[in-house]
């Protein structure tokens, strides 16, 4: 098969994705023995934000979704029965999110949510979660609240979040000897509290460090010279980054003429180092910001993570596998493996039986902490670079860098909830 080399077109549905299905007889009020009747499908409710600044990452999550089910299904299913997705755009909106989920637990009567990016959309759907009592699996956000303060029974995340990737940026930058650091990321959920979190650790870690100036720009904003020209007059050494998406591309665009990577080293969460964002700003990405993915396609060379590569590629037919595919492929077989283990779709029961679960998956075991039902997720971290080998920049001195010892215990947890 020819390949696509990925662009910023993608096509939704591969034979596999089922958009607003109704099925009558996946009804929640039916019994427990109709309800998993090998004829009827385990339906799977996805919220993501397919148009707008961060399609970019939603699409590749969702074919990642598709791959997963397509092997799943072509092994048999799960329990006998085949999965099946019925797909929403939440428009990055938690107002729209909070519409699709009711609509995809009321009248299309999934048994299970799953998806989302952004952290304040994640929180919207998580009410939608616990209000319903659905398990809603939570593949993109970050915000560690969700799993923290705000976490519930009903609520699970196969995601990093904002305070491990805020503590890991830090931890990175303790044995270097810059002290002026500027933070920039959006105005909202996820932006003020991965900020808080690097902040409050690299200070403890390099107690000479300065916040030299922080910028708050929106959500989908467009116009970064005001940014650019704050952040240049500040002086820093560092520019700790947070802006992702679109809105990434543009900043990197609009601040070359003012040859802002020469005057200043850039740090970046938010994944802005991954194949999605290295294709279409091909050699407009900056050398050597030191960024974060949840997956690169060349790394690690494992049997495991190749066949998942040769898995998504020979699916879709693109180019390269960009790094937010695995994040949907990981959902899925996590939820499927939490029915299987627990012999039914019964929601309580494929609750605990998530709970501690531990996943094979292409980066290697992943396992469900099962007190506030955060995995144990890392992230993959480099720094940019540019070979003949590919029309964009990929990562070099890569390293995986997991959750512990960068998340909260559960007695800090605990303490959170106001709990014993």
């Amino acid at each position: 098969m020819k390949r696509k080399v990925l662009s910023r077109v993608w096509v939704l549905g591969l034979g596999v994705l089922v958009l607003a299905v109704s099925l009558t007889s996946g009804d929640r009020g039916l019994t427990p023995r109709a309800a998993d009747a090998t004829s009827h499908p385990i339906r799977i409710g996805l919220l993501y934000g397919i148009t707008g600044f961060a399609a970019i990452y939603n699409k590749p999550a969702i074919h990642g979704h598709e791959v997963a089910l397509a092997e799943i299904n072509e092994a048999g299913g799960v329990l006998g029965r085949k999965l099946q997705y019925a797909l929403r755009d939440d428009k990055t909106n938690p107002e729209v999110a909070v519409r699709m989920a009711n609509e995809l637990v009321l009248r299309e009567k999934v048994d299970f949510l799953m998806g989302t990016l952004a952290s304040h959309v994640s929180l919207a759907v998580s009410e939608v979660a616990r209000k319903n009592k659905i398990l809603y699996l939570a593949t993109i956000p970050k915000t560690e609240a969700l799993t923290s303060e705000k976490g519930h029974r009903y609520v699970f995340r196969v995601a990093s979040n904002t305070l491990i990737e805020g503590r890991q940026l830090a931890e990175l930058e303790k044995t270097t000897p810059a002290t002026r650091y500027y933070t920039i990321a959006n105005d909202y959920e996820y932006g003020r509290k991965v900020v808080e979190a690097f902040v409050d650790h690299v200070k403890k870690v390099k107690p000479r460090a300065q916040i030299v100036g922080q910028g708050w720009p929106k959500l989908g904003e467009t116009e970064w010279t005001p940014f650019i020209t704050a952040i240049l007059a500040a002086k820093p050494e560092v520019v700790l980054n947070f802006v992702y998406g679109d809105m990434f591309i543009a900043f990197v665009k609009q601040a070359k003429p003012y040859g802002y990577f020469e005057k200043v080293r850039v740090i970046s969460g938010a994944e802005v180092v991954s194949t999605e964002m290295a294709v279409p700003l091909g050699k407009d990405m900056p050398e050597g910001i030191l960024g974060n993915a949840y997956d690169v396609f060349y790394w690690p060379d494992t049997a495991e993570h190749r066949k998942f590569v040769k898995a998504y590629l020979d699916k879709t037919g693109e180019a390269f596998v960009p790094g937010w595919a695995i994040q949907g492929y990981i959902g899925t077989y996590f939820l499927a493996e939490a029915i299987k283990k627990a012999g039914t779709t019964d929601t309580e029961k494929v609750i605990a039986a998530m709970e501690g679960l531990t996943l094979k998956t292409p980066i290697g075991p992943v396992t469900m902490r099962a007190y506030d039902h955060q995995a144990n997720r890392g992230q993959v971290y480099g720094l940019t670079t540019h070979s003949a080998d590919y029309p964009f920049a990929i990562l070099k001195d890569v390293k995986y860098l997991n959750a512990e010892g960068f998340w909260r215990s559960v007695e800090e947890i605990k303490a959170l909830r106001g709990e014993k």
